[in-house]
Formats: C-alpha cells, structure tokens, sequence
C-alpha cells in the first residue's frame, strides 16, 4: 500500500534542501517563499526508495509562525523524516513538531542529522547521539544535501521505516481525502489536492465535498503530477472536479464518499495532554482547525464544541493549540448527542447592597474570550469589558496590554523569556529585534514591551530595553 513521508523540524535546519537533493523537487514554489529563504507552505514530491517503492513526501514549513500548516501536513501521513541540524541540536519546533507526531500517532520514521560536512567528526557524533535519545527505536542517519553525503543511507532507513509503517485496511475504508490545496487550471478547471486517508478515487466517482454540502463528479486523477486510472490510499492525490466553483472548497474541506461521513459541530474524544487544558483551544483535525470549547466529564472523556464543523470518524486523531500545542487525542463518536453541559451563567441579585462584591462575570463572556485568545494564537484580540479583562488576569488566562488589548498568558511569558534571552546575548533589544524573535506584528510587539517594561523586567535606554536587576528570577 502507498505511504506519505512528511517532513518535520526548526526552521533552518535544512529540511527543503534534504527534500530537493532526496527527490530533486523544489517544494518552496511560492515567490515569497524563495525571496525569504524558508518554506511558507506545504511543498510535495514523490520518492523513490532503494527497494522500487516509491513515497509520497510532504515538507512543512519549520517556523514557529507555521506551526498550523505543519500540523495540516502532518495529519495523514505513515512516517517522519525529523531533521536536525548537527551544529544546533535539538531546538523549541524540533520538540513541538515530535510532540505533534506523537499526537497524531505517527510512531515510525527516521532521524536526518544534517549539514555534517559542516561540523567536526566530535560534534557529528554528539548530534547523532542526541538524536537516537530524542527519537529512540528510530535510524539517525548523518547526511549533507550540499555535499549529497549520506543520502543513499537515508533512502535506505526510509525504506526500514515504511515496511514497518503498513496502515491496515485503508484501501477497503470508505473514500476520504482532507482537502490541503485549492485551485483551477486552465482548460480542467477546479483542482482540489490532498493526502488520500481512505479508500480509492477514480475518473467519474460521485463525491460529497462537506462541509460544502454539495457533490461534485472526478473528471480526472494525478499522483505526482501522472495521470492514474485510480488513485489509493495514502497517495498524494490531485482530483479534477466537473463543474465546481474553486471558491466552494478551501483547505480543510472533505471529499468523501456520499452518505459515509457527516460534518459535525461535535466530538467527544479521549485526552491526551502535555500542558493543562483550558477551557479553550483550537482543534487542528485532517487540514482544518476551528476553535472550540473544551468541555470535561467525570469519566476522563470530554466533549469538543467547535465554531466551525469538521468531518470526523471514531479513530481519528487530532491536535489542540493555544499559542502552543497543549495536547491532543482520539476522536471516541464523531457526532455525539448534545449531552455534556455547560454552567449556566449566573443570574445578577435583584437588590445586591453596595457592599457586595460585583457578580461574576457571565460564563459565556468568559468562554467568549477564551475561544478568541486561542484563535489568536500569539496575536492580541479586544477586550471592552474592563472588569472580565481584570478577572482573566487574575485567573493567568490573559495579560492585559494597553488599555482594551490582550494576549494570552503563554504569549505573555514567551514575550517575557524572549526579552531576557535577547537582552543576555547582545545586552539590549530593539523593538524590531523583539518583534522579529517572538514573531508578532509591530503593535503587539511594542505594547509587549512596554508591559514588560511596566513589570519590572525591562528598562528603556533610547531605542532599546535592557533587563532590570533580578528580572531573571521574575
């Protein structure tokens, strides 16, 4: 059975380049991805193994601002390619996108420690140790693309990993491929891309595209740019679609086989968690994410009620982000009964004397806030409601910036360990640099930094902050 590869690691540490000497495919395609010099969005190649199999690669963007593409190119593939690069070890997105593999139950694959031609044989070796530490029961294999040093021994590693990475049943499973790309060719018209999770697709198959809501006829089907009669399971697939306007589909939309999948607002999934989980989060399922609430129960299990519906099916896996992964889980019922309740807001007294604390803020206010801040992700959202911002801070949900702005808590303290670190290398930090290290716009930066500044652990000196005695241990 076909299996896809997908990429994972820092930005910086060579994954496209391995790709492009691995299979000789450029994946950066976009302007902007070649005038920056790092990939922006999911890039796909096909790849020949020493054994005659031939692997479907999907590589993801490595910066931390894209951790969300990297997660709709994760889910669905059979093995990882981690890269790492020799000098620099193991960094914050090499552990997040392995935290992000484990989520999705992606067990097997193979380590690459790259750029080796650039490093000593002593540092080599300590990196390749760190490696088989970080991934243990996986091939760490040296390799250079510059040099094309060691890539016979990592297709050979790959090939190990895909024998032990057969996916029982897919092909027999009904039709269902998460949709990673949309867009028209002249003379076909609308092409829709994606990792195929389940069953078969063929020129003239009736598909139901959801949550679209509407089916739609094969006109024709490429794998890696080649036509094929039909395509299976765990193939990268390209799917010609008859008489269907490009701007009824998007990433995270399905194409599925009538009747078998339903979109739902709905799941009650088990947990599995790295951070504690808030009442809030996004959702990251196939190639969509939507806010959601979180909604726990006594027996362990919880209810995820999402903003917007995705197509589930009992088994599958799924990844929670608020500014950072903070867990995941396995869907249990895709599109369970209404049964998991939330607390009612609370009514206000009908006489409260003037030396009774306000009433709380309503639930949905609150849940309101939450569900914002973890869409955000590392950007601010608006909080009017001066008294609910107050009680959130209280709470470590948010921190307030400036008079009706906030970010997340985590946002917060990743802010405030940016600076520290900043100001420990170069004794100071310009807000361009601070901006640029926490990946944020110019506003939140500056609002930021100014909070810091009001908490004691910066100072302004002109155009720069520098650490206040005994920030650090703030």
């Amino acid at each position: 059975m076909p299996l896809t590869v997908g990429t994972a690691g820092h930005v910086d540490h060579g994954k496209t380049w391995l790709v492009r000497a691995l299979t000789g495919k450029d994946t950066d395609r976009l302007r902007e991805e070649r005038a920056r010099g790092i990939s922006i969005d999911l890039g796909y190649a096909p790849l020949d193994l020493p054994d005659g199999r031939r692997l479907s690669l999907v590589d993801v963007p490595g910066h931390e601002r894209f951790v969300r593409t990297m997660v709709a190119g994760a889910t669905g593939i059979d093995l990882f390619l981690l890269v790492i690069d020799a000098a620099e070890g193991a960094r914050p997105q090499t552990h997040e996108h392995l935290a992000i593999l484990r989520l999705l139950g992606v067990e097997r694959g193979v380590v690459a420690v790259t750029k080796a031609d650039a490093v000593d044989a002593e540092t080599l070796e300590l990196a390749l140790e760190e490696a088989r530490e970080l991934v243990p029961g996986a091939d760490a294999v040296a390799v250079s693309a510059k040099m094309r040093l060691g890539l016979d021994e990592l297709r050979a590693a790959l090939a190990r990993a895909a024998v032990a990475s057969q996916p029982p049943g897919a092909r027999d499973a009904p039709t269902r491929l998460h949709v990673d790309r949309v867009f028209t060719l002249r003379g076909i018209g609308t092409v829709a891309t994606g990792t195929l999770w389940s069953g078969t697709i063929g020129e003239g198959d009736v598909l139901r595209a959801e949550p679209a809501a509407c089916d739609v006829r094969v006109r024709s089907v490429q794998v890696h740019d080649r036509p094929v009669a039909r395509a299976e399971a765990g193939q990268r697939v390209a799917v010609a679609l008859r008489g269907l306007d490009r701007r009824r589909l998007r990433r995270g939309d399905v194409l599925c086989e009538p009747g078998a999948f339903a979109p739902s607002y709905r799941l009650d999934v088990a947990l599995e968690e790295l951070t504690p989980i808030a009442a809030a989060a996004t959702v990251h399922h196939g190639t969509a994410h939507a806010p959601a609430r979180v909604i726990r129960r006594a027996d362990g299990t919880a209810q995820l009620r999402l903003a917007e519906p995705v197509v589930a099916a009992r088994g599958d896996r799924f990844v929670l982000r608020a500014g950072t992964t903070i867990g995941g889980g396995v869907v249990v019922d895709p599109a369970p009964p209404r049964s998991a309740r939330a607390a009612p807001p609370p009514a206000p007294p009908a006489a409260a004397p003037p030396s009774r604390p306000p009433a709380s803020p309503p639930v949905a206010a609150v849940d309101r806030v939450r569900t914002e801040l973890a869409a955000a992700g590392r950007a601010s959202i608006r909080v009017d409601d001066a008294a609910l911002a107050r009680l959130l801070e209280e709470q470590g949900v948010l921190v307030r910036l400036g008079k009706e702005l906030a970010v997340a808590r985590a946002t917060y303290e990743l802010a405030r360990a940016a600076a520290v670190a900043a100001c420990d290398e170069d004794g100071a930090v310009t807000l361009a640099r601070f901006r640029d290290r926490i990946g944020s716009g110019r506003r939140d930066a500056q609002l930021l930094l100014e909070r810091l500044d009001s908490d004691g652990i910066t100072r302004r000196v002109g155009d720069e902050r520098v650490l206040r005695r005994g920030a650090r241990g703030r």
